[in-house]
């Protein structure tokens, strides 16, 4: 369900550390510290890169500086993201959300560069970072989004909402779900456990409020910004989750209420959720995966699946 352009935070060596970046550089003689940007926060970007070759220096500039909250060390950020790459003397757009909707940047984002870009940096802010491949992808680059291990990227990042990578509904604890539902425990700042009971599962759709949030309803065509854990009614086993675990670092989700981004179970169940809310989505087939299911999760056409998801935010393109 996440979306495929959260490949680009991810480099292929995995032993890049996120310390130890090389610094900035503003000299008129480095072609990086050249790239420049114009055009409004949260709106597409004019990036012009110039016509030669690329430094090995880190460059980093915020030309648009904004006057919220400093992202803290350890937060993820909604952000809206547009990433070049500058190849010789030629550069092009590998992916932009600006036309779509902003994605979660990753604490944990891997690429050391556009971590140092993005420290300390404050909500409302436009970060233009000039990436060399010794602070991004390294000398293997990244085959599958044709980045080369001697090309350099160019990033424009518009810092929206910060989140913790445990962030979870804020709203007054109202069902717990159970008897013919599954039920649901909430231990503190981790993953609700989800206990199915043995018993056929419902064949419509199922909204049940868990936690009752007090914030604005969730509207078509937002970008939402939530946690959750997903199971297997069948199985009754985790098939995918959000929340930090011994194996992930975990980051909430951002997704768009509306379209085919996510299964359609959770546009249906989201709609006029109000922000702050827990809430338990039974999903039967027809609003889940389909009669093909999701063979790589274990999913058959039959299934019906559990979610429980935490409303965190709900972003509209006027304010993204």
């Amino acid at each position: 369900m996440r979306r495929i352009s959260a490949a680009l935070l991810v480099p292929l060596l995995a032993a890049l550390a996120l310390a130890g970046c090389g610094s900035s550089s503003s000299s008129a003689s480095n072609p990086n510290s050249q790239v420049s940007v114009s055009g409004s926060f949260g709106k597409a970007p004019n990036v012009k890169i110039p016509a030669e070759k690329a430094s090995a220096k880190l460059a980093i500039s915020t030309p648009i500086k904004g006057s919220g909250q400093a992202v803290a060390s350890g937060d993820d950020v909604l952000a809206n993201l547009a990433i070049y790459v500058w190849s010789g003397k030629t550069h092009k757009l590998l992916d932009s959300t600006f036309t779509s909707i902003p994605q979660i940047l990753p604490a944990q984002v891997g690429l050391k560069g556009l971590a140092a870009a993005v420290k300390g940096k404050t909500i409302g802010t436009r970060v233009l970072a000039v990436v060399p491949p010794a602070d991004g992808y390294g000398t293997s680059g990244n085959s599958q989004l044709g980045v080369k291990g001697t090309d350099t990227t160019v990033w424009v990042i518009d810092l929206i909402k910060p989140f913790s990578p445990t962030s979870s509904a804020s709203g007054q604890h109202v069902s717990s779900g159970g008897g013919s539902l599954p039920s649901v425990t909430a231990p503190t700042a981790s993953a609700p456990v989800v206990t199915v009971p043995k018993s056929t599962p419902p064949s419509k759709l199922v909204v049940k409020t868990l936690i009752q949030g007090t914030g604005p309803k969730l509207t078509a065509g937002q970008t939402v910004v939530a946690q959750y854990v997903a199971v297997n009614w069948r199985t009754g086993a985790v098939f995918n989750s959000t929340w930090p675990s011994s194996s992930s670092a975990g980051t909430p989700f951002s997704f768009a209420l509306a379209g085919t981004g996510v299964i359609p179970g959770f546009i249906k169940g989201l709609t006029g959720v109000p922000v702050g809310s827990r809430v338990m989505l039974v999903i039967p087939p027809a609003d889940g995966y389909g009669k093909t299911g999701q063979a790589s999760v274990g999913i058959k056409g039959t299934d019906t699946l559990v979610f429980v998801v935490d409303v965190l935010a709900g972003v509209s393109a006027a304010t993204a």
